[in-house]
């Protein structure tokens, strides 16, 4: 058995180790839980949501590592990070790539989550040029999204049109006939999901901007929330923009039987989610099973704000 002195100074020389590598990796210029330096080339007074669009791929002692990657598969959650994304031609849709984030194939999610790059005129490896447009989602499908990048138009089967810049949004129900048309660029977050009926409830179109909905209380909680869908029965799920100061968090550490899709649309911080504690940055994208046990805190000097869809008004049998 090992004297007292022996394990102190074996002790001793494994915290000597650790904790400078750890140091080192969290206080680094460009690492994931500090500012972004202006060595990115990248400033505070960027547009709105720049970073979803521009993100740091990796810090630079990992930049030129093979294989790196921050993204992260398990049973009950996953984080999908911008240098794995899988740029691909949206079924459909007509000059625009797409990365599907969340699926229920792989997840066992009944929705998805991707975002949608319209490429409008911009010429690239998949089209010569031509303007951008949806297609439609399949039969009984509700679809919302969210302009990060851009400026689109959304027209439906009235010919009414709607402008839609970044910040704003649009839910369409199922069934509805509707395009959305770019004809520069532009990056959307799209949900979609097979409308779970209720009654001889309806839903209807809904076109806003985020600044223009109410903050609402959240008891016990400092961060600040707003919700981009009524909470009614008829819609069954929601859409949450949350914003946190630096150093502020979630007093509670939630476990419930919701199912999750976020992005982090601005700022950096840490994310539980079962065991794990991740550190995320603007344009990393989660998903969360029900009851995995979740919890976020903002760092860094300045806020952080994330999207996050949750089901809502059906019982979940």
């Amino acid at each position: 058995m090992q004297s007292s002195s022996a394990l102190s100074a074996s002790v001793f020389l494994i915290l000597s180790i650790i904790i400078p590598s750890f140091i080192n990796i969290s206080v680094a210029d460009e690492g994931f839980c500090s500012a972004p330096s202006n060595s990115d080339g990248y400033s505070d007074s960027g547009p709105m949501y720049w970073k979803v669009t521009n993100p740091t791929l990796a810090p630079s002692h990992l930049r030129d590592l093979p294989g790196f990657t921050r993204s992260v598969y398990k049973r009950d959650h996953a984080l999908i990070t911008p240098e794995s994304h899988v740029l691909s031609p949206l079924p459909e849709w007509t000059n625009t790539l797409g990365a599907y984030l969340i699926t229920p194939a792989a997840m066992g999610s009944h929705f998805v989550m991707y975002l949608a790059n319209m490429q409008g005129d911009n010429q690239n490896d998949f089209y010569c040029t031509g303007n951008s447009r949806s297609g439609l989602p399949p039969r009984d499908v509700e679809r919302f999204v969210f302009v990060v990048q851009g400026i689109v138009t959304l027209t439906n089967v009235s010919g009414v049109n709607h402008e839609l810049m970044v910040d704003s949004y649009a839910y369409l129900p199922p069934n509805s006939e509707h395009s959305i048309l770019c004809d520069a660029s532009a990056t959307l977050v799209v949900f979609e999901r097979r409308y779970a009926s209720l009654g001889n409830h309806t839903t209807e179109q809904i076109v806003g901007l985020t600044i223009k909905q109410p903050l609402l209380e959240t008891p016990g909680e400092v961060f600040e929330l707003r919700k981009l869908l009524p909470t009614s029965p008829p819609y069954d799920f929601n859409i949450h923009i949350m914003d946190f100061q630096p150093g502020e968090f979630l007093n509670v550490k939630e476990v419930h039987y919701n199912q999750h899709g976020l992005l982090l649309l601005e700022g950096q911080g840490i994310y539980r989610l079962g065991d794990s504690w991740y550190p995320i940055q603007a344009g990393d994208a989660i998903w969360m099973a029900p009851f995995v046990p979740q919890w976020y805190a903002a760092l860094g000097k300045t806020r952080s704000r994330y999207l996050l869809y949750k089901d809502v008004n059906r019982n979940p049998l």
